[in-house]
């Protein structure tokens, strides 16, 4: 039953917690995808370039953890159903092969395709190489004896597995012509395909290669197949050592942090829907505390809700749930990637993070955890380079730190020197 202050319109609103709007989490759209117009906009013209007829490269989204590039991948997924595309996605892992994952994300879109074509025996044909291409990706036994049953790939197609196309077991002769096969299907519904990717850079060599040969002949035969991926800010370098072209095969678009006006409406407009407002030195602070990355948006976000009595919220309320905020990011955003790093690294990033702090300050910058270089990283450790190798690439491949340019590295998790410079040596 609600109470006498809550019936009359006049009194004070206050703050319920069960009508939180905020959503901190991995993936999870939040309610109001603030700052990422433009970035819809040049994939509503790459699609209806693409119906068209014209040429347009495939799109690949890089940037830090925590910027939202998985909730913009989700979001462009749904733009391009919403144009009746076919489509799939995968998140790319470094222990495994392209080949599952993209016959089953392929799959997938073939599926909603197949209603719309008016000869079955085109969607049954593509199906068998289909087929054909991911069961290559089946381990032999001792010997090269047939893999066992519960080894094989078992995607629910009817059809068999179709011989010499898309089956050769080399992985990018193979993925060049089943997208072009399935592109061409594509064509006779008048439509396109888009596959999506995510974690993009954890891909293997071979696969990178064999991608880029697929979009690039794609490309070249203006087939309407384009590959939207997303990745950490090293990903171009990626896609560059497998394939010089690569610079020019993709439009890459960076995802970085919110504008002011955009963390503002990130906060205020889902806010604004449970009739609460904020004044603006609680803004001031939120984006203080936040730095406008979209993850600790919204988590700085939710902390405050909850603990901000009625509206207005306030800069007392915000400083009072910062500390929730803060110990939350602390165990499920930073924790869980430090406790993954062995002694010997987690020594290497606690150097990266005090040489950050230090050249922040001597260059007057407000982010402190810029690139350093590997140089100094050893000088500060009295270590020679090649004896910190390990570290940096162990700490690479688990995804904590990446190279952008020779000679240096950064953080992949935006504040992780921050956090760092928090935890006792």
């Amino acid at each position: 039953m609600s109470s006498p202050a809550a019936r009359r319109p006049d009194t004070v609103r206050f703050v319920d917690p069960v009508r939180n709007p905020y959503a901190p989490g991995a993936g999870q759209r939040p309610p109001e995808l603030a700052g990422r117009g433009r970035e819809l906009d040049v994939f509503d013209v790459v699609l209806e370039r693409i119906a068209r007829g014209r040429p347009e490269r495939s799109l690949m989204l890089t940037g830090l953890r925590g910027v939202g590039k998985t909730v913009l991948l989700n979001t462009l997924r749904s733009q391009a159903i919403n144009h009746l595309w076919g489509t799939g996605k995968i998140e790319a892992r470094p222990d495994q092969s392209l080949r599952r994952p993209v016959a089953a994300a392929l799959h997938m879109a073939v599926r909603e395709l197949a209603p719309r074509h008016r000869a079955p025996d085109r969607i049954d044909a593509l199906l068998g190489v289909l087929k054909a291409f991911a069961q290559r990706a089946a381990p032999a036994g001792r010997g090269g004896a047939a893999p066992k049953l519960r080894d094989r790939w078992q995607p629910g197609i009817d059809v068999p597995a179709s011989s010499g196309r898309a089956d050769s077991g080399d992985i990018e002769i193979d993925l060049v012509e089943l997208l072009t096969d399935a592109a061409a299907v594509a064509t006779d519904v008048g439509t396109g395909i888009a596959i999506f990717i995510d974690e993009m850079q954890d891909l293997g060599a071979e696969d990178v290669s064999a991608l880029c040969a697929a979009c690039h002949e794609l490309s070249q035969l203006g087939a309407p197949l384009i590959v939207v991926g997303a990745g950490l800010p090293h990903l171009p370098a990626v896609l560059s050592a497998a394939k010089s072209y690569s610079e020019r095969l993709f439009r890459y678009q960076r995802i970085d942090r919110l504008d002011r006006i955009a963390a503002d409406q990130a906060l205020c407009a889902p806010a604004e829907r449970e009739e609460v407002e904020y004044e603006q030195k609680a803004l001031d602070l939120l984006y203080e505390k936040s730095g406008g990355y979209p993850y600790f948006v919204q988590a700085y976000g939710k902390a405050t809700w909850d603990h901000a009595p009625r509206s207005p919220v306030t800069a007392a309320d915000v400083r009072v749930a910062a500390p929730e905020a803060e110990a939350e990011l602390a165990v499920g955003f930073f924790g869980s990637r430090f406790e993954r790093a062995t002694p010997a690294e987690r020594e290497y990033m606690r150097a990266m993070a005090t040489l950050a702090l230090v050249d922040g300050e001597e260059s007057g910058r407000d982010d402190m955890d810029a690139a350093v270089p590997t140089a100094e990283i050893a000088r500060a450790l009295g270590r020679k380079p090649a004896s910190l190798s390990p570290a940096r690439d162990a700490l690479i491949k688990k995804g904590l730190i990446y190279s952008g340019e020779r000679g240096t590295v950064a953080f992949t998790v935006p504040h992780f020197g921050r956090y760092l410079r928090t935890q006792p040596a």
